[in-house]
């Protein structure tokens, strides 16, 4: 029986599957652990369920000495230190799939919101800003027949494009095999943009003041992605300066943004708190992956969904 740690309670019962076979430590808080917290708590663990929001690198790793498997709580992994994981022939996995559709649909959710204004319009309902209909009010964009730029064409960006598919839209999107010049084709055309690319050393501010003013001055961003992949910076000063439309996040740097952050008095925007696959459904498998994982790792089995580790 092996000692694991999870760093927050999770939806469904997949834990106690864990629990009946290994010693389970749930952190409690309302809260995730502090760095500090976590490398406390991961000391003596053989098994570490982790989330996208824990830092487990190199030191962390080095003062864990039993730590045996490590499986995430999400599709990305640039939280965890792969090569000091290897290196220790730790396996790390993540939850791959599960979560595709629920992202997706949450993608084309925001592009409708900001598209049609929603958030705004809701809010004249409620301040008393309503007073009466007018031809002129809320105007927004038409998204049927619409140009969809989707950066990264991976699981959730094809979901996205089959959900345009729905209303019409054209789609244009990169790959990774893709050039700055294809980037730049798409964001010239593009109505409305959204980002699913992996966050990678070339992917970091992927969207800066370069790729914003390609876009059109019509044209919507959406992120669901990684916060990182846009300088948030730059996009402040885009929606300021009215060269984009609007944008629409999932996903900020830091997570939660601070109250006193200058892109929350940004015009035109849309910020929802990291919700990309909160349905019960998505959670609850990404619950059960996430244990599958740890309970191969820890019985030295392959992971069913295991990080390579890097060449």
């Amino acid at each position: 029986m092996a000692r694991c740690f999870v760093s927050r309670q999770l939806p469904g019962s997949a834990l106690d599957r864990l629990a009946e076979q290994h010693e389970v430590e749930v952190w409690a808080q309302e809260l995730p652990p502090t760095y500090a917290e976590l490398t406390e708590h991961v000391e003596d663990a053989e098994g570490l369920l982790s989330m996208l929001t824990d830092r487990v690198d190199a030191e962390l790793i080095e003062a864990a000495p039993k730590l045996r498997a490590i499986s995430n709580y999400a599709v990305g992994y640039d939280n965890i230190d792969l090569a000091a994981a290897a290196a220790r022939r730790i396996p790390v996995g993540n939850t791959p799939g599960v979560l595709t559709d629920a992202t997706a649909d949450l993608a084309f959710a925001l592009l409708m919101a900001a598209a049609r204004k929603l958030t705004e319009a809701d809010a004249a309902v409620r301040e008393g800003g309503w007073q009466t209909w007018e031809p002129g009010s809320y105007l927004g964009a038409d998204v049927y027949g619409a140009t969809l730029g989707i950066i990264g064409f991976g699981r959730i960006g094809r979901a996205l494009a089959e959900r345009a598919d729905g209303f019409s839209m054209r789609v244009l999107h990169t790959t990774r095999d893709s050039t700055h010049e294809d980037l730049d084709d798409l964001l010239e055309q593009s109505d409305f943009v959204s980002v699913h690319a992996p966050l990678t050393p070339e992917t970091h501010h992927l969207i800066g003041a370069h790729a914003l003013a390609k876009m059109k001055t019509s044209a919507i961003l959406i992120n669901t992605a990684r916060g990182e992949l846009v300088d948030q910076q730059a996009l402040t000063r885009a929606l300021e300066d009215g060269l984009i439309a609007g944008a629409a996040l999932d996903v900020t740097v830091p997570e939660p943004l601070p109250a006193d952050d200058p892109l929350l008095q940004a015009p035109n925007l849309i910020v929802t708190p990291h919700i990309g696959s909160a349905t019960r459904t998505a959670r609850e498998r990404m619950a059960e992956l996430a244990v599958d994982n740890l309970l191969a790792g820890l019985d030295g089995q392959p992971m069913p969904n295991q990080v390579p580790a890097p060449a």
